[in-house]
């Protein structure tokens, strides 16, 4: 088949029409179930620039990207470019029945000094919505990643656990109007990470003070580098909360 120009220039704007391109401090895109935002919280901290681009979204599932570059503040988290379910929240824990989850991810370019975790960001509160406010008491982190000696928030206070299918170290300490708990793998990366996160609310329920009576606020998914130069492509990542 031979192309015309005409042609050519419909076939690019299809592919621009496929795919979106955040850029800025603070912008976000809704597309399907999921709200894609590129959020520079931290940029201050250090030096650099990053974008976050949407590919597709539907049903229940998204595939996006970002690209970045970080120097300086080696301590310091610059960003959490993720997604957000905008149905996965103003439920009671006690009324979950699953909360099914899938993550198909990998870096199709990494610097070696790279500093980064790759983790899922869920908020629970006395009130349906608002997360990382001061309504929010607990802020649950999954980390399926850790490149470069990234740690989390606070101290370990438990090594070696089996929660949702996989192993943990567990950290916990106090953030601005929250706890902050995170699960850290073991395994190394957890580039097709399935489980249930009903696992996870449960066992923090179970041992480490967490109220079934409090709401879902929110889960989110992404990644914060420190430093280094990274691009992280999700080709799938799903989420549903079952009530």
């Amino acid at each position: 088949m031979k192309l015309t120009l005409l042609s050519i220039f419909a076939i690019l704007a299809r592919c621009a029409a496929a795919s979106q391109t955040l850029t800025g401090q603070w912008t976000c895109v809704d597309s399907g179930a999921y709200e894609l935002c590129q959020n520079l919280w931290g940029e201050d901290n250090g030096t650099g620039s990053q974008n976050a681009t949407l590919y597709s979204a539907s049903g229940d599932s998204i595939s996006w990207s970002t690209t970045y570059t970080w120097s300086g503040g080696q301590y310091d988290v610059k960003s959490y470019s993720s997604v957000n379910q905008l149905s996965a929240n103003g439920m009671l824990l006690s009324d979950i029945t699953s909360a099914p989850t899938s993550w198909d991810w990998e870096y199709q370019e990494i610097s070696s000094d790279l500093v980064a975790d790759v983790s899922y960001d869920i908020w629970v509160g006395t009130t349906p919505d608002d997360p990382g406010s001061n309504t929010t008491t607990f802020e649950i982190m999954i980390w399926v990643s850790t490149e470069g000696g990234a740690g989390p928030l606070g101290s370990q206070v438990a090594s070696d656990i089996s929660v949702g299918g996989y192993t943990w170290n567990l950290y916990e300490g106090p953030n601005t109007y929250w706890e902050t708990i995170s699960f850290v793998t073991t395994e190394g990366n957890l580039n097709n990470f399935s489980s249930d996160l009903k696992d996870f609310f449960d066992y923090l329920v179970a041992n480490y003070g967490l109220s079934s009576e409090q709401y879902l606020q929110a889960v989110e998914s992404g990644t914060e580098p420190f430093t280094g130069s990274a691009t992280l492509y999700t080709s799938n990542f799903h989420v549903v909360v079952n009530i």
